[in-house]
């Protein structure tokens, strides 16, 4: 892990959580003294003071070391507030229904902004049944892929993981469905509302040329 949690945060937090130097020590089993060079950058916490520390404030020890606190107001658990994070280094995805902490690799992984559908990423999108038929027009090179696609409703997500030189065509449930996304490992994360990507006709459409244009 390439951060280590600072005097300023913990300065930060203690007043936050309205504590003299003086209690915070208390609770920690420290001196205040030994609280004051934290905060004035002379001297750092013992890694085995990490955890209690975190403890105090009520937060997680990622938290703490990456001096962001989460304040998680997706309380209804609303999936259209989904996030995705995906790690640089192994490709991992992770996905989570609001703001949170996630490392992978020692990284903080900052959730990834989705951005409109465009001519180097078209999406079509056919109704058959009870299924949307997503067809992502896009390479699928070892260098150049599709990573994943999802659906995503008020309530639930379906997640398709892709592969280099695999099929880049995927069904979801209609049921529900408003958002639709897929990840570029090059060019990130993109976005489409199912109903915009389908024309009027029930069965979808027939001709992708038509779609094109």
């Amino acid at each position: 892990m390439n951060q280590y949690v600072t005097g300023a945060v913990i300065k930060e937090l203690r007043e936050k959580n309205k504590m003299t130097q003086l209690q915070l020590a208390e609770k920690l089993g420290v001196s205040d003294k030994t609280v004051s060079k934290w905060e004035t950058a002379k001297g750092y916490p013992d890694i085995t003071l990490l955890e209690p520390i975190a403890k105090v404030f009520r937060i997680s020890v990622t938290e703490l070391i990456s001096g962001n606190t989460v304040q998680n107001t997706n309380v209804s658990a609303n999936m259209l507030q989904s996030k995705f994070y995906v790690c640089p280094v192994c490709g991992n995805i992770i996905h989570s229904m609001g703001e949170a902490a996630v490392y992978c690799h020692g990284i903080l992984l900052t959730p990834l902004e989705a951005e409109m559908t465009d001519e180097d990423h078209m999406v079509f999108i056919e109704r058959v049944e009870d299924e949307y038929y997503v067809r992502i027009d896009h390479s699928m090179t070892k260098k150049h892929y599709i990573s994943f696609a999802a659906a995503v409703s008020c309530d639930d997500i379906q997640m398709v993981k892709l592969y280099p030189e695999g099929n880049v065509g995927v069904r979801f449930k209609i049921s529900g469905v408003k958002r639709i996304y897929f990840y570029c490992n090059r060019d990130g994360l993109f976005s489409i509302d199912p109903v915009k990507g389908i024309d009027d006709r029930e069965s979808g459409y027939d001709d992708s040329q038509e779609r094109r244009a």
